[in-house]
């Protein structure tokens, strides 16, 4: 920046967030702001810069300045908040990439099979629809890949807002972060793989009573403790079966032990694992609550 034709790094972001709001994609489609000399005297700017500018910014940044920078940038932000327990929702997607981007990699991708991907981690405030965090990760990172160490640095951003409520889909489903958040003291509600141990426990319930409401036809719901051959000890499962004749769409996943059986190849089966002492259909329908994540990463 202390060169002659250097810039300043707050114009270089400034350029690249107004080229994104301006519909920009790539790094190279900068160039169409760049030339805007509307745009240029509405910001009081005397030259652009090229988008190879700001390629050099990003390119000084690694994981631990990342980290470093924006850690304090968003302990800032969230402590101008003004309210009390927030619930904390954690996601992993798959985003399918094309081209030679850095970090891409082959891995699962369930929409585009052998195609290179990013597999990221997100965390999201539901009360108020922020991003808390986000790291990228290469598409063959395994689910729960530093899913711990993502958390505490989730919280370390949020500073001392108290998290009372974490919601997480089956990539957060370890052994090791059930037992952090019981150590924190902090009330979950995480969706499990449907693993076969799990599948037999489904398959063993006679407990399950039907939803008794407008649309909600063909959906059963059973709450149960079940033990996992890695827990120390039983946790409570609510778990969620919809008939696929009655369901358009069932949502769920078929038991792969059980596909062919009369008796429960028709249901669609998900699981839930939670410490909250709540009826069970109220910890259902607080977990649909994070299909709004869908929209934030959208």
């Amino acid at each position: 920046p202390g060169a002659n034709r250097g810039y300043a790094p707050e114009q270089l972001l400034m350029q690249f967030m107004l080229s994104v709001w301006c519909g920009a994609n790539r790094f190279e489609h900068g160039e169409v702001t760049r030339h805007d000399g509307v745009l240029q005297k509405l910001f009081g700017w005397t030259r652009m810069a090229n988008f190879k500018a700001v390629m050099r910014l990003f390119r000084k940044f690694d994981q631990a300045t990342n980290e470093r920078v924006f850690g304090a940038w968003y302990a800032g932000l969230f402590s101008q908040l003004r309210i009390g327990g927030l619930t904390l929702d954690l996601d992993s997607t798959v985003m399918t990439r094309y081209g030679a981007q850095e970090g891409a990699a082959v891995g699962y991708n369930p929409q585009k099979p052998g195609r290179v991907s990013h597999h990221p981690l997100l965390a999201f405030i539901a009360d108020t629809q922020m991003v808390a965090n986000l790291w990228l990760r290469p598409g063959n990172t395994h689910s729960a890949n530093n899913v711990l160490s993502f958390f505490n640095a989730t919280l370390q951003r949020l500073g001392d807002k108290r998290v009372e409520l974490v919601r997480a889909d089956s990539g957060f489903s370890e052994a090791a972060f059930l037992a952090e958040l019981e150590a924190k003291q902090t009330h979950y509600i995480v969706a499990l793989r449907l693993q076969q141990p799990l599948q037999r426990a489904l398959v063993a319930q006679s407990g399950w009573w039907p939803l008794e409401e407008p649309g909600a036809q063909g959906i059963e719901i059973a709450s149960f403790d079940y033990q996992s051959g890695v827990w120390d000890a039983p946790r409570r499962i609510v778990a969620i079966r919809q008939h696929i004749e009655q369901r358009t769409p069932a949502r769920g996943k078929t038991l792969s032990l059980f596909g062919d059986d009369p008796a429960y190849g028709h249901y669609r089966y998900s699981a839930l694992v939670t410490d909250l002492k709540l009826p069970a259909l109220i910890i259902w329908r607080t977990y649909r609550g994070r299909a709004d994540c869908e929209n934030r990463i959208k």
